[in-house]
């Protein structure tokens, strides 16, 4: 049977903008299939759904009711429900950045100098990401490569490791001597305190993957990991990074979002501090 024009048409915004959530204001006993199409598209890749009522069986999302305008409204939704865990989640987000910022400011200086004494360039790199909700930001790290290295990957995209839609080498010709060490150890990644500062990243939370990657995700169901907001570290970061193939940090991913907790969010911090120090994984 052909796709319905307007699950069609819908697919293709969802793949282009930003989308935080989509009311469906359709009669159900006229329109309960495309009704179902709709949310089961959405509840695909964790975008939050507003119906004017619950008559089919959800397969990972659940409902609650809500009221828009005085109508019942039911609200289908895949990712952590909006409540005091969540903002508490970004109260801690905030003073953690910014304490560690202030209290690692010496340690970050340390870092900036070995990188321009390494080699020429800028200290910090800048990357456009793709995070809550597919909106974009730019991440910072610090440079681990040569000056400009971004504009060499396309020459390098045969010597790719990794599978499905990600690019990794692990002995990226680009990579400095002391880029080297800095990945090792994850230190690179400690400019992202910003972006948790911001907001556009948490301290816990999926990898928040490069604009290329994404644009090569083929499987739908992948795309639910951008229903939470990205962050530095992860199950995916604390059970061997690189070692582990990209279906299975995906399973990571949308587990740590059916999972979600505070509590959760503790226990990955607790454990990103040894799996950094073994460095297992990190290239």
């Amino acid at each position: 049977m052909a796709e319905s024009p307007v699950v069609s048409e819908l697919a293709a915004v969802i793949a282009r903008e930003p989308v935080d959530e989509v009311l469906v204001a359709l009669p159900m006993e006229k329109y309960g299939r495309l009704v179902e199409k709709i949310v089961h598209l959405c509840e695909e890749q964790g975008i939050v759904v507003r119906v004017a009522a619950e008559l089919f069986h959800l397969r990972i999302a659940k409902s609650r009711v809500d009221e828009l305008d005085g109508v019942p409204i039911v609200t289908i939704q895949s990712g952590p429900e909006d409540g005091w865990q969540l903002l508490a989640k970004r109260l801690i987000d905030v003073a953690a950045s910014a304490v560690l910022l202030t209290v690692l400011a010496p340690l970050l200086l340390a870092l900036s100098w070995l990188i321009k004494s390494d080699s020429p360039g800028g200290v910090l790199f800048r990357q456009e990401r793709v995070g809550f909700n597919k909106r974009r930001f730019w991440l910072l790290k610090f440079r681990t490569m040569v000056d400009g290295a971004d504009r060499k990957q396309e020459r390098l995209e045969h010597l790719n490791e990794a599978d499905g839609p990600v690019f990794k080498i692990k002995e990226d010709p680009r990579v400095t001597r002391v880029g080297a060490f800095l990945r090792r150890f994850s230190l690179d990644e400690l400019p992202q305190l910003i972006n948790v500062l911001k907001g556009d990243m948490s301290l816990v939370g999926p990898r928040p993957l490069p604009v290329r990657d994404v644009e090569r995700i083929d499987t739908q169901w992948h795309k639910r990991r951008f229903s939470v907001k990205p962050g530095i570290t992860c199950l995916w970061q604390v059970n061997g990074r690189s070692n582990i193939n990209f279906e299975q940090w995906v399973r990571m991913d949308l587990e740590y979002i059916d999972r979600w907790s505070l509590a959760l969010d503790l226990k990955i911090l607790l454990k990103t501090i040894p799996a950094v120090l073994r460095g297992s994984g990190a290239y």
